[in-house]
């Protein structure tokens, strides 16, 4: 009977564990797709779009662990480029949903004219 009673607690803390490594995983790759479309968005000459379709390529190649990722560039203006990712984190229990938000923003790139003014 405690055998039974310490494996119960033991694969509790497993699967705990084990979720709790999943959801720490797709908040840095959801963190990451934001911070590469960031960095994309923000070159000079680049778009909003730009940066939403480098965060979405980003989630192509290694954002496996969130699921039905969405990003948008909601928030941004001409001085900085937001970009938010959304998406859930796969669960081992049943019913159970953990969603994700992230998002990373920079000031957008862009000249400016030297002032003549000599003290």
């Amino acid at each position: 009977m405690e055998f039974a009673v310490l494996a119960l607690v033991a694969l509790a803390l497993i699967f705990t564990s084990i979720q709790v490594g999943l959801y720490y995983h797709a908040r840095k790759a959801a963190q990451s797709a934001a911070r590469h479309g960031v960095e994309a968005g923000r070159q000079f000459g680049a778009s909003e779009g730009d940066g939403v379709a480098q965060a979405q390529a980003f989630l192509g190649r290694f954002g496996g662990s969130v699921r039905g990722a969405s990003v948008s560039s909601a928030g941004s203006t001409a001085q900085e480029i937001r970009i938010t990712v959304r998406g859930s984190v796969p669960t081992l229990v049943p019913g159970l949903q953990l969603d994700v938000v992230q998002h990373a923003d920079a000031p957008t790139e862009r000249w400016t004219q030297p002032s003549t003014s000599r003290p």
